[in-house]
């Protein structure tokens, strides 16, 4: 079987020029060279590749508060996704990307309760193999089905085992998969800010809502690893601090910060929290405490790759430092400091699952991505296993200036495509990266060496 890519125009030399004036990026259709290449469409690759180069679709949909009303948040129905899925996965494909971020809304896949359509996920799937792409399953992204009242609603945790034993049924062939997408902001921002969901506000309902979340997430993970040899490739937002010098109040708040938002990996690791995070141990209920304990040892570690989500807006200045400018290399000098200390306290293999010029504006895209990528091969020369990173997404996104929280339909200019579909300079530089890191799924992870 075959398919047949869109070869980008060629640039002087192996690495693209991102310095070069950036409006000559710009694609049109008459720079383009077809050329049909053969292409292993099945059975999926068990093996993640050595080095990922990845993109993804955004289908954020969790309930919102907005003048009186509950609303959904649909990026789907914002972006025209559906409307035009082949041509979007198409795109991505023609960059020379393979591992394809990819789930679809859990709401519209079990409209009632106990009864599921699979027609988005028969399409989802059917253009996958189309266009060459090997996907990693996103079964929850920020949002229930309507039959259930929040994530502190305990019943939401069976109905999500239910839909993956029933999703595992029908699909036998994936074997990457993000059960819960982002599972310490999803309770963060629906009980710890009062933004989304339940819409409350405290350490307790946070601590209540990551407890149900982490569970169904390690329950999930343990139904796939009985049913096929699954992997975790995971996803959660990864806040990193960026201090002056001698500043002890804001080191002291920043370790704060990063005590609470590093419980999710604590959880799903089996590692005792530090500092206030501790009180989480007692508000979880102490059967699902004991639960989460033993499944956190229920994936191997050589079937895990966490996920850093770290954009640009993930840096947060402390102090005195929040007065100065913040450079581009300050904070990927902050990202691999944090990096770093969390691979020494977890010791799991890692991938940036999410990034973007999200906080910087969108010509600055191709300069974020080409210093993040220098980073990463630093920290790997360094011995660290980074396993990869991923450009999210494929198409602007909507209202998250917001968080989602003001549904105005205000595009968010953070995609390798813009909202009219046209590619952005940045598309260049991650089919650079592709370029450079070709993946074979005939081949493992050690054949491929780094």
């Amino acid at each position: 079987m075959s398919v047949t890519f869109i070869v980008l125009p060629r640039h002087e030399g192996t690495r693209i020029q991102v310095h070069e004036p950036l409006m000559a990026h710009r694609l049109h259709a008459s720079e383009r060279l077809e050329v049909v290449l053969s292409v292993p469409m099945s059975p999926l690759s068990s093996n993640f590749p050595d080095f990922a180069v990845s993109c993804g679709e955004e289908g954020s949909d969790p309930l919102i508060h907005y003048e009186g009303s509950e609303i959904r948040v649909d990026q789907f129905r914002s972006s025209r996704h559906f409307e035009n899925r082949d041509a979007d996965l198409a795109d991505v494909a023609n960059l020379g990307i393979r591992v394809w971020r990819y789930g679809m809304p859990w709401r519209l896949s079990e409209p009632s309760e106990g009864t599921y359509d699979w027609t988005l996920w028969d399409a989802a799937f059917e253009s996958c193999r189309r266009n060459g792409l090997e996907p990693v399953v996103d079964l929850l992204h920020f949002g229930l089905p309507d039959h259930y009242q929040g994530f502190s609603d305990r019943r939401w945790v069976d109905g999500f085992i239910r839909y993956v034993e029933a999703f595992l049924q029908r699909y036998p062939d994936p074997v990457w998969f993000t059960p819960v997408n982002e599972p310490g902001i999803t309770a963060t921002f629906s009980a710890r800010f009062g933004m989304w969901n339940d819409r409350t506000a405290s350490d307790e309902t946070y601590y209540e809502c990551l407890g149900n979340i982490v569970l169904a997430n390690l329950e999930a993970l343990a139904l796939i690893r009985s049913d096929r040899d699954g992997w975790w490739i995971s996803s959660e937002g990864f806040g990193c601090a960026l201090l002056g010098d001698d500043d002890d109040q804001a080191k002291v708040e920043s370790i704060n910060a990063r005590d609470m938002e590093w419980l999710v990996w604590d959880l799903h690791f089996g590692v005792e929290p530090r500092g206030q995070a501790l009180n989480a141990l007692d508000v979880i209920n102490g059967s699902d405490l004991d639960r989460i304990g033993e499944l956190s040892r229920s994936v191997p570690a050589d079937r895990v790759v966490a996920g850093h989500d770290i954009y640009p807006i993930s840096v947060t200045p402390y102090g005195s430092r929040a007065d100065r400018p913040v450079s581009i290399t300050d904070r990927l000098g902050a990202y691999v400091a944090t990096a770093r200390e969390w691979y020494e306290r977890y010791d799991r293999e890692f991938w940036v699952s999410e990034t973007s010029n999200l906080g910087l504006t969108v010509d600055e895209g191709p300069a974020w991505l080409t210093e993040l990528t220098e980073s990463l091969y630093s920290m790997r020369g360094e011995g660290l296993p980074v396993r990869g990173v991923c450009w999210y997404s494929r198409g602007d996104q909507y209202d998250w200036d917001s968080a989602l929280t003001l549904p105005l339909g205000k595009v968010t200019e953070v995609g390798l495509f813009d909202a009219d579909r046209r590619a952005r300079p940045v598309s260049l530089v991650m089919a650079d990266l592709a370029r450079r890191h070709p993946f074979d799924p005939t081949t493992t992870a050690d054949e491929r060496g780094a």
